[in-house]
């Protein structure tokens, strides 16, 4: 199977088990919040057999932050990687890395932001319309690597629709007072005639080292280091404040041309993102181990294109392409500003989908997804050869609505090739293997009364081994462990059963979520004791595992005083998962509770959040506890001319309290806390 000739060739691609996300109305920017785009047709929530969320207006606005991670960390069943201010990828329900995708309107990001927690996400926040995020196996016709979940960005950078101005321009600028962080973003829709548009768009973001909320390193550190004899080491006891080598400089810029037609519309877009910025450091207490201010320099050039035709009449509906290509390189500079490792990186991604129209109660569609990814690093740190991934997936999903109950089906089966060329470390033999993986899901949702909706689904999904874990055989500075895989591993596979609860009406909304998962052939790192290059030896192993927890999201009209109506929301969430004869698996979000009151009108919404995080003592052997933390927040969101008028300005205080706060998820909770106090201005514009 060769994929590039088959995405050259046969533009195929596809997605989708239930609710899986297909290409959207991105001209559209004013649909409810409760209506999901990442699927087949747009659906409500209530009928979505899986956790789901979605970000978009105000609440977008409020949460934007630098990283994709941590503009989504207050939705429920999703944390953050948090690697310093710049590098932080969403966890969800526990899973991070190559269990969970991260998409721009569909299609994967195109970096190497699965293979380290250091490596930034190249899909910039500032550009989202809406953000949607899917989690649990339901969504894996993105591909077998989503077993976690998804988080699609939807942008609208590609025009689905031709403005009725001659320009329609947005523009938003931030300013954070924790990392000194100032960005701006802007973008312009031209209209050429009634049928073509332009789209313009750029950002920019600077920020410098991160303000904490205390001291940066844990108790145990530095006390380890108040202890040492050495003069530079007891310094670090004192460690506190701004975050050392944590500075960034973001900037992107891109273009689109599309053509909107009665039945059909097609268009392209080509992206530049340029980003530098330094990893905090990973200090030592040995006088023999040299810290490093490593910094990061990234650039990517990506293509874009869609494409999509509704038909009049016939068994199908509509007929969908989307299809992007980019080349990726990053260089990991050293203090002297030398070049220590470069990870470069190209690939492509496409999905052909034929839509049916519905009959009588009965939808889905069909179609195929073509992935090719190539990944080669050169330098001091690799730990992995050139390698290269080929997948070719096939899916199907089918649903019946009769009234009250709705029943839905979905299967994929999907062919991959993980190829590794000759390299000294793999006794200098290329090597290959091919997996071919089946999923399926089965589930129901019925209608309890008005409003109230009861889902169950079931799913069994197989996962083929991702080139990391198969081929690594290296030294790996971001996760400070010498990594070695394993070209003999079996498919992950895994059965799971999520039950759902939602409901809405008139002042509430109610969803919760219970999830429980079994896996056999369950791939994790576990250390073997040894040392190599300074580092530990972490060798990659397959075993029996169980994943459990549950989600609940709900608001609640209190009461109405004048013009203002006040709000109640909560969020809470909690995750176990434990590897047969091992123990707990590692970096396991705690548990959470977040409630907020808000009081919102026309022009003014003032809002204040109590967030407490739990202790994690559920640790594996090889990690340190993390203790709990409570943090408050507040935001002003003003509309002078009212909320369907051009301008707002949003007022945010940020652990108002300056309390030091460390992730569980994160590889470097340790040396890194999260941001201390900080307070953010924003400005959106629309013209």
């Amino acid at each position: 199977m060769n994929v590039s000739k088959f995405l050259i060739g046969a533009a195929l691609a596809a997605l989708s088990f239930p609710a899986m996300a297909q290409d959207v109305d991105h001209g559209d920017h004013d649909l409810p919040s409760d209506i999901v785009v990442t699927a087949l047709r747009a659906n409500a929530q209530a009928d979505i057999l899986q956790g789901v969320s979605v970000v978009t207006g105000d609440e977008l606005t409020r949460s934007l932050r630098a990283t994709i991670g941590e503009t989504l960390t207050r939705q429920a069943g999703v944390s953050a990687t948090s690697f310093g201010p710049n590098a932080s990828r969403p966890v969800l329900r526990g899973f991070q890395g190559e269990r969970v995708r991260v998409l721009a309107d569909g299609i994967g990001s195109f970096d190497v932001s699965n293979t380290s927690v250091d490596h930034a996400v190249v899909i910039n926040p500032l550009t989202a319309d809406r953000i949607e995020v899917l989690r649990g196996p339901t969504a894996l016709l993105f591909g077998s690597s989503a077993i976690g979940g998804v988080v699609n960005v939807i942008s609208s950078r590609i025009p689905r629709s031709v403005p009725d101005e001659p320009v329609h321009f947005d523009a938003i600028a931030t300013y954070g007072s924790a990392a000194d962080e100032r960005t701006i973003g802007s973008r312009a829709d031209i209209r050429l005639n009634d049928k073509l548009v332009i789209h313009l768009d750029g950002s920019y973001a600077k920020s410098g080292n991160l303000d904490t909320g205390g001291f940066i390193l844990t108790p145990a550190i530095r006390a380890a280091a108040a202890a040492s004899s050495d003069p530079d080491i007891q310094d670090l006891a004192d460690l506190r404040g701004k975050l050392p080598n944590s500075a960034g400089r973001t900037w992107e810029v891109a273009g689109g041309l599309a053509w909107v037609g009665a039945n059909s519309n097609a268009g392209v877009s080509v992206s530049r993102y340029d980003s530098i910025y330094g990893v905090p450091v990973r200090y030592s207490t040995d006088p023999a181990i040299e810290a490093e201010e490593v910094r990061l320099d990234f650039r990517q050039t990506r293509v874009d294109a869609r494409y999509e035709y509704n038909l009049t009449a016939g068994f199908l509906e509509t007929v969908r392409f989307r299809g992007g290509y980019a080349d990726y390189r990053h260089d990991e500079l050293e203090d002297t500003g030398d070049i220590a490792t470069t990870f470069f990186a190209n690939g492509g991604e496409g999905r052909l989908e034929f839509v049916q129209r519905d009959r009588n109660g009965w939808a889905g569609g069909f179609g195929a997804q073509g992935l090719s990814r190539t990944i080669n690093i050169v330098g001091e740190e690799k730990f992995l050869p050139r390698a290269r991934t080929e997948q070719l997936g096939l899916f199907t999903v089918q649903s019946l609505d009769r009234g009250p109950i709705r029943a839905e089906a979905g299967g994929r089966v999907e062919f991959t090739k993980q190829k590794a060329d000759a390299d000294a470390f793999l006794g200098n033999a290329a090597l290959s293997r091919s997996f071919t993986t089946v999923s399926g899901s089965l589930g129901a949702s019925y209608e309890l009364t008005t409003g109230w909706h009861a889902g169950l689904n079931l799913s069994y999904t197989e996962r083929a081994p991702a080139a990391e874990e198969l081929f690594s055989n290296g030294p790996h500075a971001g996760t400070q462990a010498f990594e070695v895989g394993d070209p003999t591993f079996s498919k992950e596979k895994s059965k799971s059963l999520e039950a759902t609860l939602r409901g809405k009406g008139d002042g509430y909304s109610v969803s919760a979520s219970f999830y429980y998962s079994k896996f056999n052939g369950f791939l994790y790192e576990l250390p073997t004791g040894l040392i190599e290059d300074d580092l530990p030896v972490f060798e990659y192993n397959q075993s029996r595992a169980r994943h459990y927890g549950a989600e609940f999201d709900a608001s609640v009209r209190l009461a109405t005083v004048g013009k203002f109506t006040l709000n109640l929301d909560s969020v809470a969430d909690f995750t176990r998962a434990t590897i047969r004869g091992i123990g707990p698996v590692p970096r396991i979000p705690a548990a959470r509770v977040l409630g907020a009151l808000e009081a919102q009108s026309d022009k003014l919404d003032a809002r204040v959040e109590l967030e407490r995080v739990s202790g994690q003592k559920r640790v594996a052997a090889f990690e340190t506890t993390t203790p709990g933390y409570t943090m408050t927040n507040a935001s002003l969101a003003w509309r002078p001319w009212g909320k369907d008028k051009q301008i707002s300005f949003t007022l945010s205080a940020n652990n108002i309290f300056d309390v030091v706060a460390r992730r569980h998820a994160s590889f470097l909770k340790d040396f890194a806390p999260l941001p201390g106090r900080d307070i953010r201005v924003s400005v959106r514009l629309a013209i």
